[in-house]
């Protein structure tokens, strides 16, 4: 069992309560609001917690009834939350997601006063930081940089830099969200100092594109491995993902999503899960497909990982 430690906002999620199939958005459908949590990091922490691992969150939420439940309830999915600091003023942020016919999502958010987004400046970071330097490999995203600012981020890659000279790995993925920057340069330099303090990359070419222009995923994975990133894995979408060899691993089946809402999460959890575990790249990368099939054919980040317990319980 790996001691894993993910980083980022874990928020309160608004998500349709029918049949997952979307109401269309901004179509006001008859369907009522589920509340639930979610995001990037934490999707990804759930997913390998899942997967067996010891696996923590670090971030901040508030002291409310909100965040002990959420707290509560990240417990429960397996996670250590000892990690989460608790913000005297600040809560936990909230989005919602919307659904169109096809799966695809569309969110609105409300996280600019979120705690999270002060978790290196609160009293107790400094024991928690040295708490994260001991984790066999750390977890990040370009939306935990995003809300953090400049010494938040600062110290967040000085704490990645540390875990690598203790021998730990860093795993990094270039989730962009152009409404949480100033502008795509300041982007640029965050995202480049992230991949070079890590060892596994998991850029989405979508999202790369959005930042450079148009690239192609050869391109991507050359730039990350340029800037020292060893192991790069691509993710392509529909068209499946490009190996760290060149090769492009096209999806195990055709799908018609529910949701698409946490796909990458799950692609990451379902990787770094079975890397750890001793999965060759190609191995590893083939569970984190059909975990982020079995996603998108329910509604929510984070459902029940379907047929993938069983598949991952008797492969490893």
């Amino acid at each position: 069992m790996a001691r894993v430690v993910c980083i980022g906002e874990g928020m309160l999620e608004l998500s349709r309560a029918g049949d997952g199939s979307g109401s269309g958005s901004g179509s006001g459908g008859a369907s009522a609001w589920r509340l639930g949590y979610g995001g990037d990091t934490l999707n990804t922490a759930i997913h390998l917690a899942r997967a067996g691992h010891d696996a923590a969150y670090l971030t901040a939420l508030g002291t409310d009834p909100f965040s002990t439940s959420l707290k509560r309830q990240w417990r429960d999915e397996g996670l250590d939350t000892s990690l989460i600091l608790d913000h005297p003023t600040r809560q936990a942020g909230l989005y919602a997601i919307d659904t169109d016919g096809a799966g695809e999502r569309s969110f609105a958010y409300w996280r600019d006063t979120s705690a999270a987004r002060e978790m290196f400046a609160l009293p107790g970071i400094a024991a928690i930081l040295e708490a994260a330097e001991a984790a066999d490999l750390i977890y990040f995203s370009l939306i935990s940089l995003a809300i953090l600012p400049r010494d938040g981020r600062r110290r967040l890659l000085a704490l990645a830099r540390r875990v690598r000279e203790r021998g730990g790995r860093v795993a990094f993925d270039g989730n962009y969200r152009p409404r949480l920057w100033w502008n795509a340069a300041e982007t640029r330099t965050a995202r480049d100092a992230a991949i070079a303090v890590s060892d596994i990359g998991l850029p989405t070419l979508d999202d790369e594109a959005a930042l450079m222009g148009p690239v192609s995923a050869d391109e991507v994975a050359a730039h990350w491995e340029k800037l020292g990133c060893g192991e790069v894995v691509v993710k392509l979408g529909d068209k499946g993902c490009r190996l760290p060899d060149g090769a492009v691993l096209p999806p195990p089946r055709v799908l018609r999503p529910v949701d698409t809402s946490g796909a990458g999460d799950a692609f990451n959890g379902g990787y770094i899960a079975a890397r750890l575990d001793g999965f060759a790249i190609r191995a590893a990368a083939e569970e984190a497909q059909f975990l982020a099939g079995e996603t998108i054919m329910r509604p929510g980040a984070i459902p029940d990982p379907g047929n993938w317990r069983e598949r991952w319980a008797s492969r490893k």
